[in-house]
């Protein structure tokens, strides 16, 4: 007699996170078989030849004979005042060592802000398209994602006025990516100022995921919510993984600003969560004042001849030479959102098309429906390949592409026969 199967939780049935989902493992079974895969799902920048800065390196080889013990759970304290500094100095109201948190990562803190503010049904307006591990989080700590649209046809930026309809009474907080992934769109102050006044009109947290805020092309340049924000509460997430090329040191931080009385009991339930797991990898907190106060390694790579503006180059020209592919520029981060046109898009299905791309030519993209679109007729690429690769990649997409744009151009209707008049 078989035994039941052990019961999972029933909600992760609405959790999609196809970034590291069934496409990624079959890509892990093609290269046991000896198949060599460009790998394009994942924005992993070591996993491509980058390396995080000397200076941050060394940082961590001078004081690892510190690593050992616990530290506090909200960071080191030199971390912290590194990172409040650094706020200070962009103009973050309120910004003080004892209102920043160190995390594994900022997915760690996503989660341990969503759990600290989040009670069964309430409700954290999210766009679509959207990194899902915000939705996921406020799935899997019993809220519910309530999504507004950044459409392609604008730039991949919200419409304040369809935002602040979702508002309800249960809404808690507004999720900002920016500059944004997947879609690379950078928000202006002008559209940050309108997202402020909504969030301070129904008392909402904004939750600010700025972890590219360094990561910007053509003269782009970011803009910070939380000096806007000002004694509205504002929760700004940053981290060595992306801007220093540092994913598996796993160094995030959050930092509370606006006005300390109003957001007093969330800080404590950031600070009980953050104790529970009892603090953050303690050699990588040590990179994190090199990190903020030394040279700025990223910049070069994002101007003309750097490698990812020249990878983000080869993608814009690969996508306005292809009879099939639309693309809004990204102005900042490290992917780009393409989205399939013409007789190719017919009955197009973005997973299909990703599966049909890791069999048949051998590269691992990411189905837009991943990022929680109503559309399936986009996917996401990373930036960080060497240009030449980005060109190879896009050469057999298109080759994917051609075959189905012949394939349905030949499956044209028969035309009725007239019946003869009686």
């Amino acid at each position: 007699m078989s035994l039941p199967s052990l019961p999972v939780r029933e909600r992760l049935s609405e959790v999609r996170y196809e970034i590291r989902g069934e496409l990624a493992r079959r890509a892990r079974e093609l290269e046991t078989q000896g198949r060599t895969l460009i790998k394009l799902n994942i924005g992993n920048p070591g996993a491509f030849g980058f390396r995080a800065p000397e200076h941050l390196q060394r940082a961590i080889a001078d004081h690892i004979h510190r690593t050992d013990p616990y530290t506090h759970q909200q960071g080191l304290p030199e971390a912290r005042e590194a990172i409040a500094a650094h706020h200070v100095a962009r103009g973050t109201p309120h910004a003080s060592p004892e209102r920043v948190f160190v995390g594994n990562g900022v997915s760690e803190l996503i989660d341990i802000s969503l759990r600290a503010l989040l009670n069964p049904g309430d409700e954290v307006l999210v766009p679509s398209p959207d990194y899902p591990l915000w939705s996921a989080a406020t799935i899997l700590n019993d809220g519910r994602p309530v999504f507004y649209q950044c459409r392609e046809g604008n730039g991949f930026l919200p419409d304040p006025v369809e935002l602040e309809a979702l508002v309800s009474a249960r809404t808690r907080a507004i999720v900002l990516i920016n500059p944004n992934n997947p879609t690379g769109a950078n928000y202006p102050r002008e559209l940050l100022e309108r997202i402020v006044a909504i969030a301070a009109r129904h008392n909402l947290l904004l939750l600010c995921d700025e972890i590219y805020d360094s990561i910007l092309y053509d003269g782009h340049g970011f803009v910070p919510v939380a000096p806007i924000a000002g004694d509205a509460p504002c929760l700004s997430f940053g981290g060595l993984s992306k801007v220093h090329r540092a994913c598996g040191w796993r160094v995030g931080w959050a930092v509370l600003s606006g006005d300390p009385k109003r957001s007093a009991e969330f800080r404590h339930a950031m600070d009980l969560l953050g104790a529970l797991r009892l603090c953050a990898n303690v050699p990588g907190q040590f990179a994190i004042e090199a990190a903020l106060t030394g040279a700025d390694t990223i910049t070069p790579l994002c101007r003309p001849g750097g490698r990812l503006y020249e990878a983000r180059r080869a993608v814009i020209e690969a996508c306005a030479a292809s009879p099939h592919l639309e693309l809004a520029s990204p102005a900042g981060a490290l992917y780009a959102f393409p989205g399939v046109v013409g007789d190719a898009a017919e009955g197009f299905d973005d997973h299909g098309f990703a599966l049909e791309m890791l069999e048949t030519e051998d590269v691992l993209i990411v189905p837009g429906a991943s990022f929680n679109v109503p559309y399936r007729n986009h996917f996401r690429v990373t930036l960080l390949p060497q240009p030449d690769v980005v060109r190879e990649v896009f050469a057999r997409i298109d080759r994917v592409l051609d075959r189905r744009a012949q394939a349905h151009a030949k499956v044209v209707p028969m035309k009725k026969k007239a019946r003869p008049a009686a």
